[in-house]
């Protein structure tokens, strides 16, 4: 990178990060506002509010508008250049329009990386610890699964519980059914269980089993029956955007666990793992956009591109929640309804490369 690429290179960061920051201190501001009384009436010290809450906050408020202030900071500084005269002096010097876009390539890659590893790694980590915060101080972030509950716990293992209390972590009116070959061949009813948190077991509490061999079967009844089952409490109640505490890996064997234990929420676990990936390479389209958008001088100054950079990104942002809503359906694929916005945006992209100045 010559001295032009490093330029370039800190006016786009230096952008990027003073925006952010600004906008980071005013939402922290708001929220403080909102939020005080129940920091107070649930007694939550200033060590907590600011370590538990609002540090581990910024990671998430970065990552969450990232592509938006990409595009905001891009626009901003290159047409304070394009106003200048600046990009016509580096054109009219030899240097091509791609050439030019290096540097901001670059940076969007820094950018993209960066978020990334925010999005997959690191935010799940402060976001424990937000949201535990956030479950004692301000709501609580348990939802019930409520009746009925169906769930497959293994290969061929079905259990059913009526109810859950999640403060008791007790379960009424429970069954558990193996099957081979589509044949039963155990099946276990009880009146109520609870899960023992200290020793690991489930204590059953007036059951009976039955074994089925073929044309054999027999009956075994009791009063108490302490056990472990391939059945865990979470099993039976869903938590509020539990994904979040999830980097990319155990957010894929969640996946790939719930699948096999027929969850009705898994496509909003599968919509989240595909955006992570896709919304990091928003950040390069978004980038080569507003740099095209934004390089020639106007007479309007720099307000109108603001006007239509922050219309496309607007735009960008609403369709990635309507093609959310169509994934949520059953109407679109996860992956394909992540990537769309992207695929579409490119050719956005490609036809401003194409009206830009040479």
């Amino acid at each position: 990178m010559y001295k032009l690429d490093w330029y370039i290179f800190r006016k786009f960061i230096g952008t990027f990060f003073f925006a952010i920051s600004l906008l980071i201190i005013v939402v922290i501001v708001f929220d403080v506002s909102e939020n005080i009384d129940s920091f107070i009436q649930n007694h939550a010290t200033f060590y907590e509010v600011v370590f538990h809450f609002y540090i581990p906050f910024i990671p998430y408020f970065i990552n969450l508008f990232v592509y938006l202030f990409t595009f905001i900071s891009v626009i901003f500084f290159t047409s304070k250049l394009a106003g200048h005269s600046e990009i016509i002096a580096i054109l009219s010097s030899g240097v091509s329009f791609r050439r030019f876009l290096r540097p901001y390539i670059i940076a969007a890659l820094f950018l993209t990386i960066g978020s990334f590893y925010l999005g997959n790694f690191l935010i799940p980590r402060t976001d424990a610890i937000r949201r535990a915060f956030k479950d004692k101080y301000v709501g609580n972030l348990n939802l019930s699964a409520g009746r009925n509950i169906h769930v497959q716990v293994e290969k061929d293992v079905f259990v059913y519980v009526d109810n859950y209390d999640i403060k008791r972590k007790t379960g009424h009116r429970f069954s558990i059914e193996k099957f081979d070959d589509q044949t039963m061949t155990y099946k276990l009813v009880s009146d109520r269980i609870t899960y023992d948190t200290i020793n690991g077991i489930w204590q059953i509490r007036n059951y009976y089993e039955r074994f089925m061999d073929g044309l054999h079967e027999s009956i075994r009844k009791g009063k108490a029956l302490d056990t472990v089952l391939p059945l865990v409490p979470t099993d039976l109640y869903n938590v509020k955007e539990s994904f979040e505490e999830m980097n990319l890996l155990e957010l894929n064997d969640y996946i790939n666990a719930s699948k096999l234990k027929g969850s009705d929420n898994v496509i909003a676990y599968e919509i989240e793992m595909h955006k992570r990936l896709a919304s990091p390479a928003a950040i390069l389209i978004l980038t080569i956009i507003g740099a095209a958008l934004s390089s020639r001088k106007s007479r309007d100054g720099m307000g109108l591109n603001l006007g239509i950079g922050i219309a496309i990104t607007f735009l960008y942002i609403l369709f990635m929640e309507f093609t959310r809503v169509f994934a949520l359906s059953g109407s679109l694929s996860p992956m394909f309804a992540a990537w769309l916005p992207n695929i579409i945006f490119t050719f956005v992209g490609i036809y401003f490369l194409k009206k830009a100045p040479k």
